[in-house]
């Protein structure tokens, strides 16, 4: 089917022949035709194109793609090598076409059926650019891109960055406020660590075979080719082990689109912080997402989507995410399963007028997991879940003091707490009272300054430091002899630690706990569970809220649950995080700052603690590492929160980047101009609550 006579609808196929891994692949024989050549059949069988046009260089290296062209009839468009984005916008002025669909000669396994679905949403009307890769559903190498002549245009004529001109739509995808743009993503969850693209020797030895298999009269489906796949399982496993096994850190470098990792520019984030104070205090909702902890006019400060391990900001840039969300994403962005659960759970419903059994069927695999949990009510988020189990344990006690240890949340019980105070009435903030961690004596000795009067002590059970021997167990203890109800806050540690957080790695069982940013991979929950005679309470102690049971949760905790035991997470969790604290430590060393950095706390959740050097405080320190490794593509706060998502490529970057960073942070102290050579103001905390943050 052709377009409209009043459209034109242009395919550019983009084609190299000096590829770095692979000189020459896209006119390597593939089922009796070159690589290009399958392409361009493809291209030729979608819905609604009324041109196919190769866009190859006017470099001497590419005369023979112009040549297989002219042989073969194909037209051939030639322009500039690094500027692509310019090729495009020239390609397609010449060939008159309204709209451009853009394709690479390294997908010989495309499908025009895809490519057609892309290119029909962008024939609506109401987009201006349409993609099927960001975020990646679909396998690598069914990737296509539709876009409006005017708006390849408009990007030619605005995009300034390097990265931005050789790679085309990162510019479009950065700048939402001037093209209208969507996803067309695939219906089946779980492909997107599929591989159908050449860019290696065994690449190419994998689709060769498999086009062996491939119908010979039409350009395959990925339907055709997942049941091929299916019934020749061992062709499948091999290619999955080859891409396993691609290589160590430095063969792995070469994989990742580098440009995506220079010429950063946070005007976007800027312009958007601007509009976004306009109307909300701050321009985010979280103090620990704001501003005031990444340095001022040198960070992204705006994300608009993520994938995996990796985000992008409002500017085009990608990074390598250690922030994780303050840690929900245990998974990783977008994680298929997940996802999936939300999607099914979506064309059911949202939120109901009466509870469903999702709520019982997450409440059981709580009980069963977390050992202290014996009932379980659920919240939105970890503040929810901390002031209940404070209502709970006043209720139960029937008193009002109680002890904190560590960070709880924003309601007046514990803020008043902490140097962030304003708007606590004094006689709330007199019920709280802070102990040591670590330190039992001290505990001991606030309980007995106000005896029979402590409701609850509240702590969380391990951050950075590892707790005393006996430490946790004493606790407990002295909780018991003052009548007081033991809370572990989990908030943190749930699932992360280990499946029943810090009380099932530490064999420890408190009264009563709380967990949360782990449990469903990013959507809004928590839960406070524990001993049945405590949570029975909540038949009178009123803790309500109309989205307690919303159903894409409850899905996402369940589906998150189930693979965090189905798929070795924790593992990986602890070995990542293990081994990148390791190689950083090692680089530390090579560099002389062992007196001033060092890596604590545990495998899935370190810290870099930072000790003042004698040119330089903390602060300086802190942020003149936060800006190196945050422009080599590294987002992260202090600590490494670990993911299911980090593999070795993430690895390898990170330790690039972490390299750089230390060599100039050595250099600089050894001057002593670390503080001039910063150009921005120096971060800050919101407020410390953990020691070794300092």
């Amino acid at each position: 089917m052709k377009s409209s006579i009043f459209v034109k609808n242009v395919a550019l196929i983009q084609a190299r022949f000096d590829s770095t891994r692979l000189p020459g692949k896209v006119l390597e024989d593939f089922g009796g035709r070159p690589v290009l050549g399958s392409v361009v059949r493809a291209a030729r069988a979608i819905p609604g194109v009324d041109e196919v046009v190769v866009a190859t260089s006017d470099e001497p290296s590419d005369d023979p793609i112009a040549e297989w062209c002219e042989r073969t009839g194909v037209p051939v468009f030639r322009g500039s090598k690094n500027d692509v984005l310019a090729r495009l916008a020239d390609a397609a002025r010449h060939h008159k076409a309204d709209n451009v669909l853009r394709l690479t000669a390294d997908c010989p396994l495309l499908d025009p059926q895809i490519c057609g679905a892309v290119l029909f949403q962008l024939e609506s009307g109401e987009y201006d650019y349409v993609t099927n890769t960001h975020p990646q559903s679909w396998p690598d190498g069914l990737d296509c891109e539709a876009l409006t002549r005017q708006a390849l245009e408009k990007a030619a004529q605005l995009a300034r960055l390097p990265s931005h001109r050789e790679h085309v739509t990162p510019f479009i995808r950065a700048n939402r406020n001037l093209f209208r743009q969507t996803v067309v993503r695939c219906p089946l969850s779980g492909l997107e660590n599929e591989r159908w693209t050449l860019d290696t020797n065994e690449d190419l030895s994998f689709l060769r075979e498999l086009s062996g298999l491939c119908p010979l009269d039409h350009p395959p489906s990925y339907t055709e080719i997942l049941r091929i796949l299916h019934e020749n399982p061992k062709l499948s496993e091999a290619h999955k082990a080859r891409d396993r096994d691609r290589g160590g850190v430095r063969n792995m470098l070469p994989d990742v689109d580098k440009s995506e990792f220079r010429d950063r520019s946070y005007n976007g984030s800027a312009k958007m912080l601007e509009r976004a104070e306009r109307t909300i205090p701050l321009g985010t909702q979280t103090f620990s997402k704001s501003k005031l902890i990444f340095p001022s006019g040198k960070a992204p400060l705006f994300l608009t989507h993520g994938k995996g391990a990796q985000v992008w900001d409002i500017d085009g840039n990608a990074y390598v995410d250690y922030i994780s969300a303050l840690l929900p994403t245990i998974l990783g962005n977008c994680d298929p399963d997940v996802d999936a659960a939300i999607v099914d759970q979506l064309s059911r419903g949202i939120s109901f007028s009466l509870a469903t059994e999702l709520e019982a069927e997450l409440a059981e695999r709580l009980v069963r997991i977390i050992p202290c949990a014996e009932k379980v009510r659920f919240g939105k988020n970890g503040t929810d879940a901390t002031s209940a189990a404070i209502r709970l344990s006043r209720a139960y006690t029937g008193r009002d003091r109680v002890a904190v240890a560590g960070y709880h949340g924003w309601q007046d019980w514990y803020i008043g707490s902490t140097t962030r105070h304003k708007g606590v009435p004094d006689a709330v903030r007199s019920l709280t009272s802070k102990f040591t961690y670590g330190d039992l004596g001290e505990l001991e000795a606030l309980l007995s300054s106000q005896p029979g009067e402590f409701a609850a002590i509240i702590l969380e059970p391990v951050t950075f430091t590892p707790p005393p021997g006996g430490y946790l167990e004493g606790v407990v203890s002295l909780g018991h002899d003052h009548g007081a109800v033991v809370i572990f806050d989990e908030i943190i540690t749930g699932f992360r630690l280990a499946m029943g957080g810090a009380q099932e790695y530490f064999s420890v069982t408190p009264d009563l706990a709380t967990v949360g940013k782990s449990m469903a991979n990013g959507m809004p929950i928590s839960a406070v569970v524990g001993r049945a005679d405590i949570m029975d309470q909540m038949e009178e102690v009123f803790y309500s809220g109309t989205f307690g049971g919303e159903a894409l949760s409850l899905a996402a905790a369940i589906a998150t649950i189930d693979k965090i035991e189905r798929e070795n997470v924790l593992p990986h969790l602890w070995s990542y995080g293990d081994r990148l604290a390791d190689e950083v430590t090692g680089l530390i060393g090579d560099n002389g700052l062992g007196e001033i950095l060092k890596l604590a706390g545990y495998g899935p959740w370190k810290q870099l603690a930072i000790t003042p050097a004698p040119s330089a405080d903390i602060f300086t320190i802190r942020t003149f590492l936060m800006r190196q490794l945050l422009d080599h593509g590294i987002l992260m706060g202090a600590t490494h929160n670990i993911c299911f998502a980090h593999d070795a490529m993430t690895m390898a970057l990170t330790l690039a980047a972490y390299d750089h960073a230390l060599q100039g942070l050595a250099q600089a102290l050894e001057t002593g101009d670390l503080e001039a050579q910063l150009d921005c103001k120096k971060v800050q905390p919101v407020f410390s609550v953990r020691s070794a943050a300092e």
